[in-house]
């Protein structure tokens, strides 16, 4: 169940906020899926799950993690560094990918990603492939922190509006301080106070919108409860809809 895995980079967004570059073998996994890393503590093994930032194709894995205080192995993750050594799960897994959303007729053109925090992550990893700027006309990430350190990949998300300057719509909110061209918003509030269409100069709507949404339970919850009041309905096998969701924790 469990490989070695090798630390080759560690990047510091923050004093709490870091990536893991790690080398390792998983094999095949989608982009937007995710992959435990574990640690034996003492007799006991902890693992966690950890998006995968990276887009497949590569020959090791990337996460972006939080350390938080009392946690039992995110301290432990901050603390490694290159050439340090992690167990890392054989085969990443989860179902927030481009595949399961609907094809065809249901699927609209404007692909929107609501994320806060480290959730950004899985979002990173689609952008990373072909498949959504071939697929959607329109792509929007709005990226929702509370202080400018927070916003991970910034540079990168900068080469992705450089790249795709017509199609791809960055939205960005730091809540704690104010950052030129961001809102200062919850991702909730500037949906419901028309904010963040305004800043991505597109409408959400049932027939065009596909929506992904990842980061924690409390935007989640608000961010549906807007969509549905227009009219979009939650993603399902067995009834193709518009929105898809991945709580953080």
């Amino acid at each position: 169940m469990w490989i070695e895995g090798k630390v080759i980079e560690r990047q510091d967004w923050s004093d709490k906020l870091f990536s893991l570059k790690i080398k390792v073998d998983i094999g095949d996994f989608i982009a937007g899926q995710f992959i435990k890393l574990s640690q034996l503590i003492g007799d006991k093994r902890i693992g966690r799950a950890y998006s995968l930032v990276n887009p497949p194709g590569t020959d090791y894995i990337e996460i972006l993690a939080v350390a938080v205080d009392d946690g039992q192995l995110s301290p432990n993750l901050q603390a490694l560094s290159a050439g340090d050594v992690i167990d890392v799960a054989t085969k990443a897994t989860g179902f927030m990918t481009l595949d399961e959303l609907p094809k065809d007729d249901n699927k609209g053109e404007h692909l929107w990603f609501l994320a806060t925090g480290t959730a950004v992550g899985p979002f990173i990893s689609m952008m990373a492939t072909d498949e959504p700027w071939q697929s959607y006309q329109q792509l929007v990430l709005v990226y929702g922190v509370r202080e400018i350190s927070d916003l991970a990949y910034l540079p990168q998300l900068r080469e992705f509006e450089a790249k795709y300057p017509q199609q791809f719509k960055l939205v960005l909110s730091v809540t704690r301080e104010p950052f030129e061209g961001a809102l200062s918003c919850r991702i909730p509030d500037g949906l419901n106070n028309g904010d963040i269409e305004a800043k991505a100069g597109i409408k959400l709507s049932a027939k065009e919108s596909q929506v992904m949404i990842c980061g924690n339970p409390g935007m989640i919850t608000d961010a549906q409860q807007f969509l549905k009041q227009r009219g979009l309905a939650k993603n399902l096998r067995r009834a193709p809809g518009q929105i898809t969701v991945e709580k953080y924790w």
